[in-house]
Formats: structure tokens, sequence, C-alpha cells
């Protein structure tokens, strides 16, 4: 049993993150947002320059594999190099498996296994990877869509010709520098909460996804699990009466989201039509007004010739 409910944990996660549209945000959990240590960013460009390169490569020879033909267009290049600094989006996860470590009078980049905490470092990370690439992205794009260079060209074109990132050594770092934060690692269940919020993002009938925090949904993935123990413990005689009754009430559950959609769609349309009504009346008003006024100029003019 707990297998079955397993296996629709994510449809039952989406719509939990559809239906929070309809969930103000002043009862949603927001977690304290890292900020970015501007004053750190001198130390790491260029280590950031080289791994946002090797990105770049490696995201767009995986897009190439999975088109077909495989061919991929420059649009999807351009795509690519607008996200990979944006931690909002996918093309951006690789800035969380990084630690910024300090190595004597330097800061060194160090690629962990698995994705951390998005602290300060990680938006330390992404602030610098954003200044290095800044509005070259399309410049970028096109290199990558008509010379097809290889890893190492990429990078000399990046990162010495185009940004000047690695131009120069990095400076050392102040002897009184705060250290950072340490590398959390998420658990599993966070990694694929986060990765599904950020596939359903600008989806439509889910502009406000985000009012339910990650550890709101989280607690739910837990209650779920629990319940599975607890189902786990029943004995078997029960179980296609138990069944029966999970698949009645996720149906019930399925065909309320959908009756909720179908309102709110409803609705969006009935205002839409009575707006423009309204905005059409008032237009008819105005035109009627004004062919009043011309016809009585016309009129006090043809008077005043005779």
């Amino acid at each position: 049993m707990a297998k079955f409910d397993r296996a629709s944990l994510l449809l039952g996660l989406t719509v939990t993150v559809i239906m929070s549209s309809w969930i103000p945000m002043s009862q949603c959990a927001k977690k304290p947002v890292g900020v970015a240590r501007k004053e750190d960013i001198p130390f790491i460009k260029c280590q950031v320059c080289e791994k946002l390169a090797s990105q770049l490569y490696h995201q767009v020879q995986a897009k190439q594999a999975e088109i077909s033909p495989k061919i991929i267009s420059e649009y999807q290049i351009i795509e690519i190099a607008e996200n990979v600094c944006n931690l909002k989006k996918q093309e951006a996860d690789w800035i969380l498996k990084i630690d910024i470590v300090e190595q004597g009078d330097r800061l060194e980049l160090v690629e962990q296994v698995s994705e951390g905490q998005c602290g300060s470092e990680c938006k330390t990370i992404e602030r610098a990877c954003q200044e290095v690439l800044g509005y070259s992205d399309t410049d970028v794009a096109e290199y990558l869509y008509k010379n097809k260079p290889d890893l190492h060209s990429l990078v000399k074109f990046i990162c010495k010709d185009l940004t000047k990132a690695c131009s120069k050594k990095p400076p050392p770092i102040p002897k009184d520098r705060t250290p950072g934060e340490p590398f959390i690692a998420k658990s599993s269940k966070e990694a694929e909460m986060d990765k599904l919020l950020k596939s359903m993002e600008g989806m439509p009938g889910a502009p406000s996804m985000k009012m339910y925090s990650r550890e709101d949904l989280m607690k739910n993935m837990g209650d779920v699990d629990a319940e599975d123990e607890d189902e786990d413990e029943d004995e078997e005689p029960d179980f296609p009466s138990k069944l029966g009754k999970v698949l009645r009430e996720k149906d019930s559950k399925k065909n309320d989201w959908k009756q909720r959609i179908t309102k709110g769609v409803v609705d969006t349309g009935k205002k839409l039509k009575s707006h423009a009504n309204r905005v059409s009346n008032r237009i008819r008003q105005w035109w009627s007004g004004k062919k009043t006024i011309l016809k009585n100029k016309s009129s006090k003019s043809n008077k005043a010739e005779l």
C-alpha cells in the first residue's frame, strides 16, 4: 500500500501546488533568504566564469542529444544562456552544488555531490555569474551556435576574450574576512520539491504556486509517509477496501481541483467580457455625443450662411 501511495505522491503534490493559488500569502511561512556577499566576488569571479562556461557547454550538448533531429536552434541556446545564472531556473541548479571554501589567502569553489541549502554563498555565486555574463548572453549563444567550440575554446572566449574575468590573478582575501556558512546538503525530499516548484513556475493555472512554502509541502510529504506507515500495519484482508477508498478520495480531490480551475477560468472570462462591454458602451456613448456636437455645429453653420 505504501508503494502505491508513494507512486501517486507527485500527482498529489502537483495538485497541492496548483491549489496554493487560492491560499493568501499571509497564511504561508517563508524561509529567510540568503544575501550575496558582494565583497567576495573579486576572489571567485574567474572560477565562477570557468564553471559557467563548462555548464553552458555541457547543457548545450545535453539539449542537443535530447532533440530530434539533433540540430539545436540558436533560440534554444539563448534560453540556456539567459537562465544559467538564475537560481529560479533549472539551468542554474549547478550553483546549488558549489561550496566556497577558504584555502589560505584564497577562496576555492568546491563542487559537492548533492545540492545544498541556498544561503549567502549560493547567492554570491549567482551574483558573480550574473556579473560575468552580464548582457553578453546573446553573444555567447551566437558564438556557441556558429562556432560549435570545444570546452577549452569556450572558456577562453568567455573568461578572457569577452568578459576579462580571468585576465588577472584574484587578490588575496583579507585576514579579517568572516568565514562563510558551512555547506548543508538538502534531503532528497527537499531537492525533489525544489525541482517540482521550478518546473511548474510560469505554468498556466498556477500563477501563485510559490504561495506555499517548501516547508509546507515537505510537511505534506511527511504526512503522506506517516499514513503509508500506518497503512502498512493494517491486516492484509483490508487491502481491497482500503485501496478502493484511496482511489475514491484521489478521484474526489482530482475532480475538486478540476472544478476549481474550471470555475476560475469561467469567472475570469466573465470579468473580461463585462469589462469589454463597459469599455464598448463608453466608446459608443462618447461617439454618440461627438456626433451630436458635430451635428449641432453643422446646423449652426448652415443657419449662419443663410
